[in-house]
């Protein structure tokens, strides 16, 4: 089953993520099928995720499913779990 998670990069103490389509038993950091978007938690409030809404409402359509975390982050831009917009 294909899953938009996150895939963790940055430095040591200092986590940055990206929101990437992957099949599932993919280990964490391994190779995606596309990037979506970036999650910065460390970032201000209104600059913590930054997504491509186009290509997550296409990847909900054909059936991605997004994990817990990531749905929480698309319901604070505004994209509902279904990939419709509010």
């Amino acid at each position: 089953m294909v899953k938009i998670r996150l895939k963790r990069f940055g430095a040591a103490k200092r986590p940055c993520y990206r929101i990437v389509v992957m099949d599932e038993r993919k280990p964490r950091d391994g190779r995606c099928i596309e990037e979506l978007g970036i999650y910065q938690p460390i970032a201000k409030e209104d600059a913590q995720v930054a997504l491509k809404e186009d290509r997550v409402k296409y990847w909900i359509g054909v059936g991605a499913q997004p994990t817990a975390i990531v749905a929480k982050l698309m319901n604070v831009k505004g994209l509902a779990k279904n990939g419709q917009s509010k």
